[in-house]
């Protein structure tokens, strides 16, 4: 009885190794004929260095006339830390904050204060500040633009979140 079993067990795994040989060839055929084809790549822009340096710059400026002490960052198209300057007096808790704004700001594009909007008990966002490591949803953090691509986002702390906000949106605004 074993052996009825067995002998038709190997028939069975055979057929599907065949089947599953041919499924494998007929994919393999198709990934060849993709791989004739030229790969295109994504066009991404990313902030440059000197543009992060003029929304620092921009965003000194404006901290200095609203007489506030900053923490300011600038995240580069993918998040990643592109700049940052710490103004003489300002909070050394504000420094994780406003690398938090510029981040958050980043990976939805658009400002953290609208971001806040939405995660009010109710909102159809409401609890999205405990991920993607902690997020950040008050007012201060700006994407940065040109035109209608985001390149990146600054993220300011040191203040009231008016005053954060108002410092954000001056960096942003020297990149068109």
């Amino acid at each position: 009885m074993s052996k009825i079993f067995n002998s038709r067990l190997v028939r069975v795994a055979a057929g599907l190794a065949i089947v599953g040989g041919m499924t494998l060839g007929a994919a393999q055929v198709a990934r060849a004929e993709e791989a004739k084809k030229p790969a295109v790549a994504i066009e991404t822009k990313d902030i440059s260095l000197d543009q992060a340096h003029a929304i620092l710059a921009a965003a000194v400026a404006k901290a200095v006339e609203t007489k506030t002490k900053m923490d300011i960052a600038v995240v580069d198209a993918g998040g990643n830390l592109k700049a940052f300057v710490r103004m003489d007096g300002a909070w050394l808790g504000s420094i994780d904050i406003s690398i938090k704004k510029a981040k958050t700001a980043r990976m939805f594009d658009m400002p953290t204060g609208e971001i806040g909007k939405l995660a009010q008990p109710g909102g159809p966002l409401y609890g999205i500040g405990v991920s993607n490591g902690g997020l950040i949803t008050f007012p201060g953090g700006v994407p940065i633009k040109v035109g209608d691509v985001v390149i990146g986002a600054i993220g300011v702390s040191g203040s009231s979140v008016e005053n954060d906000h108002a410092v954000a949106a001056a960096g942003a605004a020297v990149v068109k």
